[in-house]
C-alpha cells in the first residue's frame, strides 16, 4: 500500500509538472504575436473617461476577441494576436456616442490612438433600450453589469460556468462567490429569490445560455430599494436577468444512480416559467451524505459527502417554489421544503485539560443514531406603489426528530491514574414548531429621501423533548459515592420574541438628512425541565427528582429611542445613528419548592457609524463600527444549583452585568479591469467589557463546580488579503491567486481560583491556479496551508501549536467528444495529532461520464474515495483544553448514474425570436 501512496503522489507531482511547463511554454512563445492598441477617451470638454468600455470584435458576426476598460486618466491599453480577418474596435459609454474603427485588412502591428473624442448625446441611456451591440462590461451609476453572450462558455454550461469566466468574480471550493473581494450573499433571478437568496440552487441549475445580463450591486434591504437609501452592507447582490425572448419555456434534470455497499442517489430539478410566472420542483434521496440539494454536472453529491463529518446519513429532500407578478404592483414568492434524514454515526475523542496545577486526559466513545423530518414553508408578499410599499414575510417550520446515543468516558491525571469514568445511555423523541413573520410599510412624501416607516416583526417558538436517561458514574479519588440514574426527563422550551419600531427620516439639504424614531421588544424565554427517578417497586418513571427539575423564566423589555444622521456626497457616504437602551430585564425560576425572583434595570447606549468611501471606479473604501449591550440569562443571574450532569455542577451569580461589545470592520478593495488584477484587504475586531466567562473548580476526582463571573480584557482581531490576477490569449484562459488570513484571540477565565489568558493565533495562507483551455480542459490545483499556536499564563503548559496542509488538484476533460473525465485529487496532513488518529490522508475521487442523445442524455461511473481512506480525524487548541476527535465517514463505493437535461426556451414555432451573435441583438 505505500508504495501505490509513492506512485500515487509522483503522478500526481508530474502532472502537475507538465502542465505548468506547458502554460509556461505557451505564455513565451504567444508573447511574440501580439499586438498592442492604445490610446485615451475624452470628451468634449477634453476631461478623461473614466471607466468605458473598450472592445475588439469580429466584423463578420460581432463575436468578442478581447476587451479592457478605460483607467481613471481616460487610458486604455489593450493587447491581442494579430488578426488577418477583419476586426472593429469600439468604445462605449453611457451619455456618450460609440466610436467605432474597423480594420478591413486585420491587424498586424500595435496602434496607437492617441486622444479619442467621444461626443455626448442628450438622451438618458440609463433607460434607454440599446438594440445594437451591447459591450461586455459596463458601469451604469452604482450597478457592474455583464452582457452574458460576450463571454464564451461550453454549450451546456451552467450559471457558475458562467460567473467563473467574468472579471474580478472568484468562486471557492465551498462555491462561495466574491466578487473585486466582495462577499456575494444575494443571487436573484429577474429580481427575485431562487430557491433562498444563497443562490446555491440557481448556480447548479440556471442554464448560461438563458442568461441576458449579469448585474452586481451593493445589497440592500427591500426598505432601501424603495427609498433609495445607500446601503449599509458590505456584501455583494447578483441579479440575473434572463433573455425576455427565453423567458418562456423549462428546464432541468433527473438523475439516479446505484451503486457498491447499496449507495443510492436521485435528484429532480424542474423549472417552469412564463414571463414573471415561475414554478419550480427539487427533490433528492441518497445515502451518501448529501444533506442538501446538489447537482453539480462533474462531481454531483461526491464534495458534499466528503466534507461531511457528522456520520453517514440517509436523506430525502422535496421542495416547491412558486413566484408570480400579480399586478405591476403586487409581487408574491413562496416555497416549501420538506425533509427526512437519517444519520448513524460514532465518535472518538482524547481531550487534554489545562490547569493551573496540572493537567488531565479525557478519552471518550460514543455512538449514536439520529431521525429528523420536518417541513419549512415562507412566503414574500410584496406591494410597491409609486409612494407607499408594504412587505409581509411569513415563514414557518415543524420538526420532529428521534435519537440513541450511548457513550463512554475515562478521566486520569497526567501520570494515567484513574479520576473518574462514566458510561450514558439515552433515547429521546423530540418536537418543534417556529413561526415568524416580518411586516413593514414604508410611506415616501414629496421630497426626496422624505419617508416614515413602520415595523412589526414576531419569532415564536415550542420545543418539548422527552428522554430515557440511564447514566452510572464511578469516582475513585475521594470517598464519593458514585452516581447512578435511571431517569425520565421532559424538557420543554418557548420563546417569543416581538419588535415594533418606526422611523421617520428628513432631508436637511441634498447631502444631509435626519432619521428619528423608536423600537420597542419584548422577550421572553421559558425553560421547563421535568425529572423523574425510576421506581423499583412500581415499575415506573414516578419519583419526581426534586434537585433536577427547574422552571426559568427569562423576560426582557426594551425600549430604544434612536437618532440617525447620513451625509452623501459624490465620492462617500456616512450613516451614524445612536440608541438609548432602557431595559428590563427579569428573571424568574421555580426549583425545590422555592420561587425565585429578580428584576434588573439598565439604561445603555449603543452606536453604529458606516462609512463607505468610492476612492475612484476601482477603488473602495468601507468601514462600520457598532457597540452593543448584551443581558444576563435567568440560568445565569439566578443563585440556583444545577446539578443535572453528575461531573459538572453549575451556580448562578445574581451579580452579573452586561456585556459591552465594540465591534470594528474595515475593508479596501481594488479592480484593475485593464488589468484583470485586484485585490483587497479586511480588518475586523471586537473587544469585550464585563464579558460573562465560566469559573471553573475541579475537586480530586476531577469534578467540576463552575459559577458565571464578569471579565474584561478579552479581545479577538483578524487581518487578511487576497490578490488575483486573469490572463487570457486565445483559447487560453489562466487565473491565479493567493490569499492569506490571520486571527488572534485573548480569552479570560477563572480556573480552581487563579485567573488565567490564552492567546490563540492563526494564519492561513492560500494559493490557487485555475486553467482553461477552450471547451476542452480546466485544470485547478490550490494549496491550503494553516498554523494554530496558542500561549498560555498561569498554566502548567506554556505553548500548543499545529500545524495543517491541504493541497487540492482537480481536472476536468471534454475530449473526445461527448466524453467528460473528472478527477478530484486531495491530500491532507495534521502535523499534531494523538496517538490512534490517522493524520494524512489522500481523497481521491473520480468521474468519467458519456453524452449522448444530442447531449441530452448522460451515463456515467464515479468512484468516491479511490484510495478508500477517507477520514475525520481533527485537532482544535481551545482556551483551556486540547481535543482530538475522529467520526464514522462515508468510505469508497462505486456508483453507476443516468442524468436526463429538459430545455425548452421560447417555443418552437415563435415567429419573434432572438439569435444572439456576440453581443448583436438581431430581431427576425
Amino acid at each position: 500500500m505505500r508504495s501505490l501512496y509513492l506512485y500515487t503522489d509522483r503522478f500526481f507531482i508530474m502532472k502537475n509538472l507538465i502542465v505548468y511547463i506547458f502554460v509556461f511554454f505557451t505564455l513565451s512563445v504567444a508573447a511574440q504575436n501580439d499586438v498592442i492598441l492604445k490610446g485615451s477617451a475624452i470628451n468634449s470638454l477634453k476631461q478623461p473617461i473614466e471607466s468605458a468600455t473598450v472592445y475588439l470584435s469580429k466584423a463578420k458576426d460581432s463575436t468578442l476577441i478581447e476587451y479592457t476598460m478605460t483607467d481613471v486618466k481616460g487610458v486604455f491599453e489593450l493587447k491581442v494576436k494579430k488578426r488577418t480577418d477583419p476586426v472593429v474596435l469600439k468604445i462605449s459609454m453611457l451619455g456618450y456616442r460609440e466610436y467605432t474603427k474597423y480594420f478591413d485588412e486585420g491587424l498586424d502591428s500595435s496602434v496607437d490612438f492617441g486622444n479619442l473624442i467621444l461626443q455626448d448625446l442628450s438622451t438618458n441611456l440609463d433607460e434607454l433600450v440599446i438594440t445594437a451591440e451591447v459591450p461586455p462590461i459596463r458601469i451604469k451609476k452604482d450597478t457592474l453589469e455583464f452582457n452574458a453572450s460576450s463571454f464564451k462558455v461550453r454549450p451546456d454550461a451552467n450559471l457558475e460556468e458562467l460567473l467563473k469566466q467574468l472579471p474580478g468574480i472568484q468562486i471557492d471550493e465551498e462555491k462561495k462567490i466574491s466578487i473585486n473581494g466582495k462577499q456575494v450573499s444575494e443571487i436573484l433571478v429577474n429580481g427575485k429569490p431562487f430557491f433562498g437568496e444563497d443562490g446555491q440552487i440557481a448556480l447548479e441549475n440556471i442554464p448560461s445560455e438563458i442568461i441576458n445580463k449579469v448585474q452586481v450591486t451593493d445589497k440592500k434591504s427591500k426598505k432601501q430599494k424603495f427609498t433609495g437609501e445607500r446601503s449599509t452592507s458590505n456584501d455583494a447582490s447578483i441579479n440575473i436577468t434572463i433573455d425576455e425572448d427565453k423567458n418562456k419555456g423549462y428546464f432541468g434534470k433527473i438523475s439516479g444512480g446505484y451503486g457498491t455497499n447499496d449507495r443510492y442517489e436521485s435528484s429532480l430539478f424542474l423549472n417552469y416559467f412564463n414571463n414573471a410566472r415561475k414554478i419550480s420542483v427539487i427533490g433528492s434521496a441518497n445515502n451518501i451524505n448529501a444533506i442538501g440539494f446538489s447537482m453539480d454536472d462533474i462531481f454531483d453529491n461526491m464534495q458534499s459527502g466528503k466534507n461531511s463529518r457528522g456520520g453517514i446519513t440517509e436523506s430525502r429532500i422535496l421542495g416547491l417554489n412558486y413566484g408570480d407578478d400579480f399586478t405591476d404592483k403586487l409581487k408574491i414568492n413562496g416555497s416549501y421544503n420538506y425533509n427526512k434524514a437519517e444519520t448513524e454515526n460514532w465518535n472518538n475523542s482524547a481531550i487534554v485539560k489545562f490547569l493551573p496545577s496540572g493537567e488531565f486526559n479525557n478519552q471518550a466513545t460514543s455512538v449514536s443514531e439520529n431521525e429528523s423530518e420536518g417541513h419549512r414553508a415562507n412566503f414574500t408578499i410584496d406591494y410597491i406603489g409609486e409612494k407607499d410599499a408594504l412587505y409581509i414575510t411569513p415563514q414557518f417550520s415543524e420538526n420532529h426528530n428521534h435519537s440513541f446515543n450511548e457513550s463512554n468516558q475515562v478521566s486520569t491525571d497526567a501520570e494515567g491514574v484513574l479520576l473518574n469514568d462514566s458510561e450514558v445511555q439515552s433515547r429521546t423523541e423530540g418536537k418543534s414548531f417556529d413561526f415568524g413573520n416580518t411586516i413593514r410599510y414604508t410611506r415616501k412624501f414629496k421630497k426626496d429621501g422624505q419617508f416614515l416607516t413602520l415595523g412589526f416583526s414576531n419569532s415564536n417558538s415550542t420545543k418539548d423533548n422527552e428522554t430515557l436517561y440511564e447514566s452510572e458514574t464511578r469516582f475513585y479519588q475521594s470517598e464519593k459515592e458514585n452516581d447512578v440514574r435511571r431517569q425520565f426527563k421532559n424538557n420543554k422550551s418557548h420563546s417569543d420574541n416581538y419588535t415594533v419600531d418606526a422611523e421617520y427620516n428628513q432631508p436637511i439639504t441634498d447631502s444631509l438628512a435626519l432619521g428619528i424614531g423608536a423600537k420597542w421588544t419584548r422577550g421572553q424565554n421559558i425553560e421547563d425541565l421535568q425529572v423523574f427517578d425510576f421506581d423499583e417497586t412500581s415499575q415506573m418513571y414516578s419519583e419526581i427528582n426534586k434537585l433536577e427539575t427547574n422552571k426559568f423564566n427569562t423576560t426582557q423589555n426594551k425600549i430604544a429611542p434612536f437618532t440617525k444622521l447620513t451625509y452623501i456626497h459624490k465620492k462617500f457616504f456616512v450613516s451614524a445613528s445612536t440608541d438609548l437602551n432602557i431595559v428590563k430585564n427579569s428573571a424568574t425560576a421555580e426549583y425545590f419548592n422555592q420561587n425565585y425572583s429578580l428584576d434588573k434595570y439598565y439604561m445603555d447606549p449603543s452606536a453604529t457609524l458606516f462609512f463607505n468611501y468610492r476612492i475612484d471606479k476601482q477603488k473602495f473604501l468601507w468601514l462600520s463600527y457598532n457597540y452593543n449591550v448584551s443581558y444576563q440569562s435567568a440560568s445565569q443571574l439566578l443563585d440556583i444549583t444545577d446539578i443535572s450532569n453528575p461531573l459538572n455542577t453549575i451556580v448562578g451569580n445574581p451579580d452579573l452585568k452586561p456585556t459591552g461589545t465594540h465591534g470594528i470592520q474595515t475593508s479596501f478593495r481594488s479592480y484593475d479591469f485593464e488589468k484583470r488584477e485586484g485585490y483587497n484587504l479586511n480588518i475586523s475586531a471586537s473587544v469585550f467589557n464585563n464579558q460573562v466567562t465560566s469559573s471553573v473548580e475541579y475537586d480530586d476526582d476531577m469534578k467540576s463546580i463552575s459559577t458565571f463571573k464578569n471579565i474584561s480584557g478579552s479581545y479577538n482581531w483578524s487581518l487578511g488579503g487576497d490578490w488575483y490576477k486573469n490572463y487570457k490569449w486565445e483559447e487560453h484562459v489562466l487565473r491565479i491567486g493567493f490569499g492569506a488570513r490571520f486571527n488572534q484571540s485573548v480569552s479570560k477565565g477563572y480556573i480552581d481560583g487563579a485567573m488565567y489568558d490564552s492567546k490563540s493565533s492563526s494564519i492561513s495562507p492560500r494559493v490557487y491556479l485555475n486553467y482553461d483551455y477552450g471547451e476542452f480542459l480546466t485544470v485547478r490545483p490550490s494549496y491550503n496551508y494553516s498554523s494554530y499556536t496558542s500561549k498560555y499564563n498561569n498554566f502548567t503548559v506554556d505553548k500548543a501549536t499545529n500545524f495543517v496542509h491541504n493541497f487540492n488538484l482537480q481536472t476536468t476533460t471534454y475530449w473526445p467528444s461527448n466524453v467528460i473525465l473528472g478527477n478530484d485529487f486531495g491530500y491532507s496532513y495534521n502535523s499534531q495529532i494523538a496517538k490512534g488518529y490517522q493524520r494524512s490522508f489522500y481523497m481521491w475521487n473520480l468521474s468519467l461520464a458519456y453524452e449522448f442523445l444530442d447531449k441530452k442524455m448522460r451515463a456515467r461511473v464515479k468512484v468516491y474515495d479511490v484510495l478508500n481512506q477517507n477520514t475525520s480525524s481533527t485537532r482544535t487548541i481551545d482556551p483551556t483544553q486540547i481535543v482530538d476527535q475522529e467520526s464514522l465517514v462515508l468510505k469508497r463505493y462505486i456508483m453507476f448514474s443516468l442524468i436526463y437535461k429538459l430545455n425548452e426556451f421560447g417555443g418552437k414555432d415563435s415567429k419573434m425570436r432572438a439569435n444572439r451573435v456576440g453581443g448583436r441583438i438581431m430581431r427576425m
